[in-house]
């Protein structure tokens, strides 16, 4: 049986994985019309201004003739400062840790940058003394290793030839993502990144992160939902969200990685002759698609609504979703490569479906990270990635404001089941309570599970929402220290959603650590607030709570 482990994990690529981005894509989804005809630079606009940059500041950003850049992402403020994101590649090769960000004036002239990494990048060669077998065969020992007790079966690696500047001097080095199927089925995955002189691992992590009809849901009661008419059937498709669907997976799983799938489990559309979905237990199956569908609704609203988000990727189309993945499967994840979510259904035990809405908000936010900043999944870049998906996803519960899942700062709540021993996932106001993670900093956070160094970034959120101490929050109770012992004061959830959602997506990068972060979520506040507002003052002080300083 698969190992069950405390927390949420959803699919993700490399910080490397939007090379392939173009700008006329990014032309349509990153300004409304509406916002060029207030005067604004449209983003094409940004887009050249940032490239007279380039040319103009090469040195200072580190860039030769040997490197190339592609656009990300575009941001364009109400007062016509611009914000273009970069991808980089040496000699045609990706660059893990190449990333970065060019700010702008509202004229166009260069302010500064944002740099996942300011090593310069000089190799003697791009050919590898390690080969591409060899490197296949170290990974798939490394996903082993990391399965002890599983009999793994159709273990697949894919290497893929990089140069590394996100760990100290920059080199060649394999990235190699080897996924298999445990022995219920189930899929497992690891990324690892090998020294292509040398053959020692440089770093691994797990490739697979763990969270106008009605329909009656097994977690947020009976809940709208826009759907499709077909004939004299309805399907479970929302047009008015991008054309969003829920799909039935047939408990069937995926062997995917690096984009490239083997075999893919089915999304069979859900569909129904009255338009009345579900009966609220998990008997029916469209039950599960109830919530999931409900989860993305309310995801795409909050971002669009709240931060002016067009869907996922920004560009408006919509997502789909996939439940009742895979056997007894304890684990939801987002898939950049479908564009898509999906869920187990848990194995009744310790976990139930897992299609809960903050855990729908949360894996989905893996989305729109992937898109933005990229965040690598290991070390504190990794924690950061898995914290903007807990804040913002908690932020979604927020907004839904159901009263049969009412906004709390608790983690999966809604799915854990008594074998769990545990009442959530994760606890933003004191993480240390789920035995595992880190209220705060320290130098030894990064070498923690990504969904345990997570404890420190969820803890400020908290601290910076509701501030320290005692208390009871719609009917929780709560009680958040702080390192210092200096009682912070919170500035609202309202207020931390927006501040963390600037600072993912204009200022931090691939690198981001959590003094990285601190300086992040300052810019933003700043941005937002004003340099001496009494929110610049309270996210200083938050960060210093949980000692980041």
């Amino acid at each position: 049986m698969s190992r069950i482990r405390p927390h949420l994990r959803g699919k993700r690529r490399l910080a490397t994985a939007g090379l392939a981005a173009t700008t006329a894509t990014l032309m349509a989804a990153a300004l409304s019309p509406a916002a060029h005809a207030e005067g604004r630079p449209t983003p094409a606009t940004a887009v050249a201004n940032a490239a007279s940059a380039l040319l103009a500041h090469a040195n200072g950003l580190g860039l030769t003739s040997a490197e190339g850049t592609s656009v990300r992402d575009v941001i364009v403020d109400k007062d016509g400062t611009q914000h273009v994101r970069y991808d980089r590649t040496y000699r045609q090769l990706p660059v893990l840790g190449g990333d970065f960000v060019v700010h702008l004036n509202p004229d166009g002239a260069y302010r500064d940058a944002d740099r996942s990494t300011r090593s310069a990048i000089s190799l003697p060669t791009i050919l590898p003394a390690l080969s591409a077998p060899k490197a296949a065969d170290l990974a798939v020992n490394a996903l082993r290793a990391v399965n002890l007790g599983e009999s793994l079966k159709q273990v697949k690696a894919k290497p893929v030839l990089i140069v590394d500047a996100l760990h100290g001097t920059p080199r060649l080095a394999w990235r190699t993502d080897a996924a298999g199927l445990d022995s219920l089925g189930n899929p497992v995955a690891r990324t690892v990144l090998t020294d292509a002189r040398t053959g020692a691992q440089i770093d691994a992590w797990d490739s697979i992160e763990t969270a106008a009809g009605d329909g009656s849901s097994l977690y947020s009661g009976t809940v709208p939902l826009e759907t499709t008419q077909s004939g004299s059937s309805y399907q479970l498709k929302d047009p008015t969200r991008g054309n969003t669907y829920t799909g039935d997976a047939a408990n069937k799983t995926d062997l995917c990685f690096l984009g490239i799938c083997f075999s893919r489990a089915p999304a069979t559309l859900f569909t129904d002759a009255d338009n009345h979905w579900g009966t609220g237990a998990t008997g029916d199956r469209a039950s599960a698609a109830v919530d999931a569908q409900y989860g993305t609704d309310e995801t795409w609203d909050y971002y669009k609504n709240v931060h002016g988000r067009n869907g996922i990727a920004g560009d408006g189309k919509g997502s789909y979703n996939r439940v009742h993945y895979g056997n007894n499967y304890n684990n939801a994840f987002w898939d950049d490569s479908c564009f898509c979510m999906t869920y187990g259904d848990g194995d009744g035990t310790t976990l139930g479906p897992l299609v809960a809405l903050d855990v729908a908000g949360h894996e989905m936010t893996h989305g729109v990270t992937s898109k933005t900043a990229a965040l690598t999944y290991s070390g504190e870049s990794g924690g950061l990635n898995e914290a903007t998906s807990d804040i913002l996803g908690t932020m979604v519960e927020w907004y839904a404001n159901n009263s049969s899942d009412p906004g709390d700062y608790l983690i999966g709540e809604k799915i854990v089941r008594s074998g769990f021993g545990k009442t959530a996932l994760r606890y933003m106001d004191k993480p240390s309570k789920d035995g595992n993670s880190a209220d705060y900093w320290s130098s030894s956070v990064g070498n923690l599970d990504v969904h345990y160094s997570s404890g420190v970034a969820n803890h400020f959120a908290y601290l910076l929402a509701e501030g320290s101490g005692a208390k009871t929050i719609n009917g929780v109770s709560y009680d958040s220290p702080t390192y210092d012992g200096q009682a912070v004061t919170g500035i609202g959830r309202d207020k931390v959603g927006k501040i963390w959602y600037r600072a993912l997506t204009v200022y931090m990068t691939s690198s981001t650590n959590y003094a990285g972060a601190r300086t992040a979520t300052l810019n933003a506040a700043k941005d937002l607030y004003g340099a001496g507002s009494a929110e610049y003052d309270a996210v200083a002080s938050a960060w210093s709570a949980v000692n980041v300083n």
